[in-house]
């Protein structure tokens, strides 16, 4: 056997556009960010255009953080430091160049769509099916470039990096097309295939782990390059690195149905949910400790090294955002911060203090190595460093205050909770307004930072000689190849007492009382059993584990297998049990053909933003918005409406509640209504045509989908919607309130009308014979 010395040359123009596009899309992502939020102080930032309302922005802002900032920063971090750690140059040159160019396509086809209200109406699912199909292709393109690149490496043993890497490349996959699954009924417009509590599990199950996934374990990996590399100094723990790798991917998937606590969510997933969540602290400190504690013997350099000052940081935050995640995840403490402010202030530490550091971080250390050229001012990045902190704390602390300010004035009550002490949703408003005044100030701060990192990105780039990275290598003519194998993969000591242990954890937590007796005896006999064995074969743990980190596919397919057993418990009894047949107590009667059209300019405006549809089964939800939610209200609801903040009033109860000409007006000027509201204008919705040719279309998906709609033609339903619209713009004009029927006021109107109406469900007779002693 001989060896021959090869030098390659690391393609870092993919890393270097990478780069660019990170700057540009944090530039335009923070911008709409600040303009939104300073919307919901100043309601005439609206400008009552359609494309500029906060209900269409919103959806733009969450996309270009997380998709495109965060998005372009994992990718050059993934390519750049994938190269270095297996000594391989990136497999297709073509295949890098298909991923940047096709990403920036969709995240400008984002940019044009979601302002147009183009939206599925789903938080972070919000693009429409085209340019969904277009993120998987450019997904599965990324994919293939990255396992080719492994395949061709020279270094045979995969870095923890590289675990992460592969973690995020298979599990978002999984989830991104699980959650967009739909049935178009135009070019721009789907249904999800999924309705009510199915589509709210299945959407926060993508949801929450799409923070995980995208937002954490890439970043994780990038974490465990990039500050070992700042600092000089070997990562602190293997061994930690290796527990926090797979109890984080193992935990993670679990944890969704925590965002819907107190709702019409079956309570065993909402205690699945709060339980994984809770577990989640010890993973997640666990990977922030490594991360600072690699730190040792470099904290000095903080005090000049800008570079470690932002990585430092954003560990910390990564540590404060995994601690105050399991929190909110209790049953107790949801109920006071869910709906609020407080969400937005977590959500914000971890994309802005965790993944914007980071990517600060990491954009500052690369550009004195990609361009050759030191870098332009370590004092303006020691300035962004503090700008961008001060504005985060403030930012953060506004939340804080504002949510849980919120949060106790809502949930308040008097005369032995029987009465609400703040009835009015708008004296909360008015009582928060200087904290969302401050969100501003905080969210320009760090807006200030980033444009600051720009100019010296700007100034070290003029000039400077764009340089590829070099290494030699001495590569194997006939490398050995030890594959593990079906037997090496699974039938090893790891493997089968996780395994055998997870079955008896379910059935602890799923079976009788019979099973749970045996589930917690063999989950503790395994766990026991485990640990002796690790302490008599410890090399042999060791050794099969480092047999497993040479071979790519076994690697795989465990992290596969480690993630989607979350999924699929969680995501097929719903599917199964939760269906209308299976209702109980009451249901949803299907909309008719105006009142989803109304539901469909609901979901573009964006509604969803800043109104839920959910009353939670508490006593300050039901006094204030009515009875609380039943599963089978929104069992066919594509898609659901439920939630995630109230910046106003529930609406699940809305039908009735006011006249035609109450919503007429308020939708004209809300202020006529509702003094003190920041809601914006809607003129244009008295002025464009409902759309009624696209009903037919919509209708007969929806009958696929399961709704029960009769087989109309499109002049039936045609005839209905005129029908309805003239009885609603009748009873506008006797309110001294005119429009033409045909106008998307009326469809609208007709919607809000409906929430809220239902039926009781009749027992079948099977059931009631059943029921007979």
């Amino acid at each position: 056997m001989s060896d021959r010395k090869l030098t390659i040359e690391y393609n870092d123009r993919i890393v270097r556009q990478f780069l660019i596009a990170t700057l540009i899309w944090g530039a335009v992502g923070m911008l709409v960010g600040v303009l939104i939020a300073s919307q919901l102080n100043f309601f005439k930032l609206n400008f009552s255009l359609p494309w500029l309302t906060f209900g269409r922005l919103r959806p733009l802002h969450t996309n270009a953080v997380i998709f495109a900032f965060v998005g372009n920063m994992m990718f050059g971090g993934v390519y750049y430091s994938t190269q270095r750690l297996v000594k391989a140059r990136l497999a297709s040159d073509f295949l890098s160049n298909l991923h940047f160019w096709g990403w920036q396509a969709i995240i400008v086809a984002a940019a044009i769509t979601l302002p147009l209200g183009l939206t599925r109406g789903k938080e972070y699912a919000e693009l429409i099916w085209p340019i969904n199909i277009a993120v998987a292709v450019i997904w599965v393109v990324f994919a293939v470039n990255f396992f080719w690149t492994l395949a061709k490496r020279n270094e045979p043993s995969l870095y923890v990096a590289i675990w992460f890497y592969i973690a995020t490349i298979i599990t978002v996959a999984m989830l991104y097309i699980v959650n967009h699954l739909s049935i178009p009924t135009s070019l721009t417009h789907s249904y999800p295939v999924f309705a009510g509590v199915q589509d709210a599990l299945v959407q926060w199950w993508y949801g929450h782990n799409a923070v995980a996934f995208f937002l954490t374990t890439p970043i994780l990996g990038i974490m465990y390059y990039f500050v070992p590399k700042a600092a000089e100094r070997p990562v602190y723990s293997y061994r930690l690195s290796v527990i926090h790798f797979w109890s984080l991917v193992f935990i993670y998937i679990w944890a969704g149905p925590h965002h819907l606590l107190n709702t019409a969510l079956p309570n065993w997933l909402q205690m699945l949910g709060m339980t994984f969540s809770l577990m989640l602290w010890a993973p997640s400190w666990g990977g922030m400790l490594n991360g600072l504690l690699t730190l040792r013997g470099a904290w000095h350099k903080l005090r000049t090294d800008p570079v470690l000052k932002f990585f430092a940081a954003a560990v910390t935050f990564y540590g404060m955002s995994t601690f105050e995640g399991p929190l909110l995840s209790i049953k107790s403490v949801n109920a006071l911060g869910h709906y609020t402010d407080w969400i937005i202030g977590h959500v914000h530490a971890g994309a802005l203090g965790w993944n914007g550091f980071m990517a600060a971080g990491m954009v500052y250390w690369l550009l004195p190595r990609l361009w050759n050229k030191p870098l332009h001012s370590t004092s303006l990045a020691n300035l962004h460093f503090w700008i961008g902190t001060v504005g985060i704390l403030l930012y953060v602390a506004a939340m804080w205050t504002s949510g849980i300010t919120q949060g106790l004035m809502l949930n308040a009550t008097t005369e032995n909770g029987t009465v609400l002490a703040y009835p009015n949703f708008l004296d909360t408003l008015n009582t928060i307004r200087p904290m969302m005044l401050m969100r501003v100030v905080g969210g320009g701060l760090y807006l200030t930072g980033w444009i600051l990192l720009a100019y010296n990105f700007i100034r070290t780039v003029s000039g400077a000689q764009a340089v590829d990275g070099t290494v030699e290598v001495f590569v194997e003519d006939h490398p050995e190849q030890k594959p593990l194998g079906l037997f090496g993969t699974f039938l090893n000591p790891p493997v089968v007492f996780t395994g055998l242990g997870l079955v008896f954890a379910c059935s602890w937590l799923f079976g009788g009382a019979a099973l749970q007796i045996l589930g917690i005896t063999g989950t503790a006999l395994c766990v026991i059993l485990a640990f002796v064995h690790y302490q008599a074969k410890n090399s042999g743990w060791g050794e099969w584990y480092d047999r497993l980190l040479v071979n790519i596919a076994p690697f795989t397919v465990l992290v596969f297998i480690a993630v989607v057993i979350g999924g699929l418990i969680q995501i097929i009894p719903t599917v199964i049990m939760n269906r209308a047949s299976n209702v109980e107590d009451r249901i949803e009667i299907p909309y008719t053909p105006l009142e989803l059209a109304g539901r469909d300019i609901y979901v573009r405006e964006g509604c969803y933003n800043c109104h839920s549809q959910m009353i939670r089964t508490l006593v300050s939800d039901v006094l204030r918005y009515g009875d609380y939610s039943r599963l089978g209200e929104s069992i066919y609801d594509h898609p659901y409406q439920w939630g995630s903040k109230r910046t106003g009033p529930d609406l699940a109860r809305e039908g009735g509640k006011y006249p035609n000409s109450w919503h007429f007006n308020h939708m004209e000027n809300p202020r006529s209504m509702s003094i003190g509201s920041n809601m914006p204008n809607y003129p244009w919705l008295y002025q464009n045509k409902t759309d009624v040719a696209a009903l037919t279309s919509k209708i007969n998906v929806l009958r696929k989908l399961g709704v029960p709609y009769p087989e109309w033609s499109a002049d039936d339903i045609a005839a209905q919607v005129a029908t309805q619209s003239k009885t609603i713009a009748d009873d506008l004009k006797a309110s001294q309130a005119y429009v033409a029927q045909d106008r998307e006021i009326v469809a609208l109107i007709a919607y809000l009308q409906k929430l809220g109406k239902s039926q009781p469900v009749t027992p079948t007779v099977a059931s009631a014979k059943a029921a007979k002693p």
